[in-house]
């Protein structure tokens, strides 16, 4: 069979699968009204994550401002687990020596502790997955007092393979994050569900039937401007497929790793911001320069990202390198990014009449934190290379 057939009939078999008796969308759990915003260890830290790093990042979260900012989540990622005991029961590794209270302790600072695990037998970094125990391990998150799963495919893939059909190899997927799902609901404590799936096989369309609070629609980010302008800018026309519960994907943050420039880390942030994506900062909290606070606790961008509407933005319009942006929010105004993809500064016309607004319109930059009072159509502007201008506009 052709790739191009392959990949059509496995899109269409996760839509006959999900459309079947039994598999029915299933009724969401009360959870990420708004898009989870915390941190993660793995950009930064990768393999070289223990309980002292994480506790650390705890103290840094209040610290910095980050926790009054609305950052809450404190996510082990990859490399904490040990082996199972003799029950099956999996335990954490020497580097993790209580999980139960690393927890409180995580707790005790008002924030909320993630872990991660694999649907497959190991996880992405060889240690040990969920694969057949996923009711022992969400019973076992739920006893430590875990808040939040990352559950990465990335295991799963040898088990896939060996499937017999694309098809079956599909139904394997699915099936293993509604295992998952069920698994967690069991235990009565709520733990925010996000798949980490790399988008594959078109996840925002099924992501909500299998529980996803957040599902990825990429492969990884990395610290280069590259990289994160390939994802946020992909994430073109999947807006319908978010809203309050549940939320697209494009992966953690990287502001403040020192791979990108400040004025490239704002794009990042603001293009976030207008996906609703979930804002789980990357880099080292306790390490952080007065700039990179500056960018992650900037309360409209982030307002914005949190907008209670959960309507996710999209590309409202093109020309060259130059992206404008545009998202909704609850209390009739929008926001309203122009881009610039040119690692030179460009000059543009934003044109608020071809954006839904009738008359002259009132707007805040949001990075300069500047009222710009009322401004007309056409309005001339010059994006910094790599940059953007961020708005909130209304009338």
């Amino acid at each position: 069979m052709p790739l191009s057939q392959m990949r059509f009939a496995c899109i269409a078999l996760a839509a006959l699968v999900l459309a079947a008796p039994g598999i029915a969308p299933a009724q969401q759990n009360g959870l990420a009204a708004r898009p989870p915003m915390g941190w993660n260890s793995w950009n930064h830290f990768h393999g070289k994550v223990d309980d002292a790093t994480i506790r650390a990042q705890a103290e840094a979260m209040v610290s910095s401002g980050m926790k009054a900012a609305g950052y809450t989540y404190i996510n082990i990622d990859d490399t904490w687990q040990g082996k199972r005991d003799a029950q099956g029961n999996i335990q954490p590794n020497s580097k993790f020596p209580d999980m139960k209270a690393l927890a409180d302790f995580v707790h005790s600072k008002g924030l909320k502790l993630g872990i991660y695990s694999s649907p497959g037998p190991l996880t992405c970094a060889k240690y040990e997955g969920s694969y057949g125990h996923e009711l022992q391990d969400a019973r076992t998150y739920a006893a430590w007092g875990i808040d939040y799963l990352k559950y990465d495919l990335c295991g799963l893939r040898t088990v896939m393979k060996d499937a017999p059909t694309p098809e079956a190899a599909n139904k394997i997927m699915v099936d293993s994050y509604i295992k998952m799902r069920d698994a967690l609901r069991s235990t009565g404590r709520p733990i925010v569900y996000s798949l980490c799936q790399y988008g594959n096989d078109a996840v925002w369309r099924w992501g909500t039937t299998v529980g996803g609070n957040s599902w990825r629609t990429t492969g990884d980010i990395s610290d280069h401007y590259a990289r994160m302008e390939q994802i946020g800018f992909s994430q073109a026309g999947l807006s319908r497929f978010a809203g309050p519960g549940h939320w697209n994907d494009p992966d953690m943050l990287e502001v403040g790793n020192g791979g990108m420039t400040a004025e490239e880390y704002r794009t990042h942030m603001s293009l976030w911001a207008i996906l609703a994506a979930p804002l789980l900062a990357g880099n080292d909290l306790s390490t952080m320069t007065p700039e990179t606070i500056s960018i992650l606790t900037n309360r409209d961008v982030i307002a914005i990202d949190q907008d209670a509407a959960g309507k996710q933005g999209d590309r409202a319009s093109a020309e060259g390198p130059i992206e404008i942006w545009t998202r909704s929010l609850a209390d009739g105004s929008k926001a309203v990014a122009v881009f610039n993809r040119h690692p030179s500064p460009l000059s543009t016309e934003v044109d608020f009449s071809k954006l839904g607004f009738s008359r002259a319109v009132k707007a805040k930059d949001l990075w300069l934190h500047k009222d710009l009072g009322t401004i007309s159509s056409p309005y001339k502007v010059t994006v910094p290379g790599h940059g953007v201008l961020l708005l909130r506009v209304s009338q």
